[in-house]
């Protein structure tokens, strides 16, 4: 027995090559479920299987009632036998207890089988998922197993299989079943079914894991991948970098007559590739993308409204060459350098720049200067149109025009730009708030499907930054891009967000800082009873001045003067009353001025207080009337009869 099931269970681990411990516990789950099976016991029940990997005996061992008489052993064990498992054990308490029924092993065999299958393809599965899941972007080997009208099916490592669509593979291949491929794992999905692996070929990264293995100057930092542009199949650029002084990327990458690009040749079909040399200055970049082209200038616009537009001029000769065939050489020159770029020729651009010197009012004072050269330039234009050949230097003067003209609007441009173009404060705000790493992820080189990159690219999205604060401030422009609708836009603040958390600053330790500022924010507690009252003082005050203001009182002899008036004159005084006081209409205030000297500080104070009150006296009725105005500018009026 002993040898029998080692030999199976090593077997076991060999041909799923998963853990010893994976498959013990797999086998002790099965043998649970076969107890229960077995003897019909509850799920509520406590049960436990152990399995010795070496005789391949199975305990049982089960949770019940310790009791004086036994009616149903499933759940119930006398006192004495409880005792043999736990000594300190009582009656009326649990105790888990051997019971593995008699002819167990065959049964359980039988029983187990299907869970026993089934954990280890769970198992199976959960192991296969981690394992791409780490090879995620990096390239693999496989045999294929099947080929069908949707794609291949490609036998992997571990047991796995994985899908190579149609779109995925690279257009003129032929494959045949039993073939070994080389290809990139490009997205990992966890279904039911187990993980659905996709693998493509058509990938830019796929370029660029080859150019890794094939480059070690790549694989070691000392030659930087700065872009790649491809369509699989025809042709591909890729833009290279020296991050030390003395290397040549463009020579380390080619090898020694072309052995190392020649390989990446044959791996990808016959691939075309052009390395070129990364450079800081757009215009030198374009000049180099445009290769093989021969390029007489490049003259750059970066216009806020329509995009950054890149006019190239070359010669007659090489125009069809900087296009390419269906434009194929110019449009992977854009998506290699992030700009919209107009080729035109000599011709073309010269009879351009003379329509705008005789129609743009920007460049009237360039067009003064350029009058002389007007008859010669339309000369020129004249016998080119007519077919007749031009000599090198009428070539000369028609590059001359194009120059003084193209570099007359690009600093023209710049003044525009400084003086009017502003960035908003919430772009601002949002680009500050962004991790740094963002600002360094090109939208061609992000995880976004490879269309949605190049429509985004076109609409001057360059990086991972620009995308999330377009998307928080102009969602809708993103939206009206053509190819763009709601699934593309999900994905794209899918692909956004998953950055932002990849960079996301870590959070600082609240506590310490909480710490470090408490004793600056302790407050003792007379500060917050003086807080308390004088809040409550406030509020008080408050509700008297909205009851105050507009109320009219007409006191009576019956209500008593001493809460009325407050600090006014007596009643003999009034009769005493100097004529300038009983003036109605207060004319006369030079006297008061002039007395104001004699007065003393208390009495300057009253009268300061009388200052806004009138006084007049009615000799018909007999009263005397007071007049008050309010310090709020409001007119209230007093009347007090005597």
């Amino acid at each position: 027995m002993k040898n029998e099931f080692a030999l199976a269970f090593n077997e076991v681990l060999e041909e799923k090559q998963l853990p010893k411990d994976v498959i013990l516990k797999a086998i002790e789950s099965a043998m649970v479920s076969a107890y229960r099976k077995s003897v019909n016991a509850s799920t509520a029940q406590l049960v436990e299987a152990v399995v010795d990997p070496d005789t391949g005996k199975v305990t049982i061992s089960a949770e019940k009632e310790v009791v004086d008489e036994v009616q149903d052993d499933r759940t119930e064990v006398v006192l004495d036998v409880a005792q043999q498992y736990d000594p300190e054990a009582e009656l009326g308490s649990m105790v888990v207890v051997e019971s593995t029924p008699k002819d167990f092993g065959r049964v359980a065999a039988q029983t187990a089988r299907q869970v026993i299958q089934q954990r280890i393809r769970d198992a199976e599965r959960l192991s296969q998922l981690n394992h791409y899941q780490k090879q995620l972007g990096e390239i693999i080997s496989g045999v294929i197993q099947a080929i069908n009208s949707q794609g291949l099916t490609i036998g992997l490592e571990m047991r796995a299989e994985g899908t190579m669509l149609k779109k995925d593979m690279i257009p003129g291949e032929r494959f045949r079943i039993h073939d070994r491929i080389r290809c990139l794992v490009s997205e990992i999905k966890d279904t039911p079914r187990g993980p659905q692996i996709l693998l493509s070929r058509t990938h830019r990264d796929f370029l660029r894991r080859l150019l890794e293995n094939e480059v070690p100057e790549i694989f070691h930092g000392v030659v930087e991948i700065r872009s790649i542009s491809r369509e699989p199949g025809e042709r591909a650029k890729v833009a290279v970098a020296a991050t030390q002084s003395g290397i040549d990327p463009v020579g380390a990458c080619v090898g020694i007559r072309g052995v190392r690009i020649q390989a990446i040749v044959r791996e990808l079909h016959d691939e075309k590739i052009d390395v070129i040399e990364w450079n800081q200055d757009p215009a030198a970049f374009i000049a180099k993308a445009i290769s093989p082209a021969r390029v007489v200038g490049v003259y750059l616009n970066n216009d806020q409204m329509s995009g950054k537009t890149a006019t190239v001029v070359v010669p007659e000769d090489q125009l069809s060459l900087a296009i390419g065939r269906d434009g194929q050489n110019a449009r992977l020159a854009a998506k290699l350098t992030s700009w919209r770029i107009d080729i035109k020729s000599v011709s073309e651009a010269a009879a351009d720049a003379l329509y705008r010197l005789q129609n743009n009012p920007d460049l009237a004072e360039l067009a003064e200067e350029e009058k002389e050269n007007y008859d010669t330039i339309e000369t020129l234009l004249t016998r080119k149109a007519e077919g007749r050949p031009l000599n090198p230097e009428d070539y000369d003067k028609l590059s001359g025009l194009i120059d003084r003209v193209e570099s007359f609007l690009s600093t023209y441009g710049k003044e525009e730009e400084e003086a009017e173009v502003t960035v908003s404060d919430d772009e601002l705000r949002l680009r500050e708030e962004l991790p740094e790493e963002l600002t360094t992820i090109r939208i061609l080189e992000s995880d976004l499907n490879s269309n949605l990159a190049d429509i985004l690219n076109e609409a001057g999205f360059n990086t991972i930054a620009d995308l999330s604060v377009g998307l928080k401030l102009h969602p809708d422009d993103i939206l009206k891009l053509q190819g763009i609708g709601p699934k593309a836009m999900a994905d794209i603040a899918l692909v956004v967000d998953s950055c932002l958390q990849k960079y996301a600053p870590a959070k600082p330790e609240i506590e310490v800082d909480l710490a470090a500022e408490e004793p600056d924010t302790v407050l003792d507690v007379e500060t917050v009873e003086e807080a308390a009252a004088l809040v409550e003082e406030v509020i008080q005050i408050e509700e008297k001045m909205a009851e105050e203001p507009v109320i009219e009182e007409t006191l009576t002899k019956k209500e008593p003067v001493e809460e009325v008036i407050e600090e006014e004159i007596s009643f003999e005084e009034i009769f005493t009353l100097k004529p300038e006081l009983l003036d109605p209409m207060n004319i006369n205030h030079d006297s008061e001025d002039e007395s104001d000297e004699s007065l003393s500080t208390a009495e300057k104070a009253k009268k300061k207080k009388r200052k806004h009150q009138t006084i007049e006296y009615d000799p018909d009725a007999d009263l005397v009337i007071k007049h008050k105005k309010h310090k709020r500018g409001g007119g209230g009026e007093w009347d007090w009869e005597l």
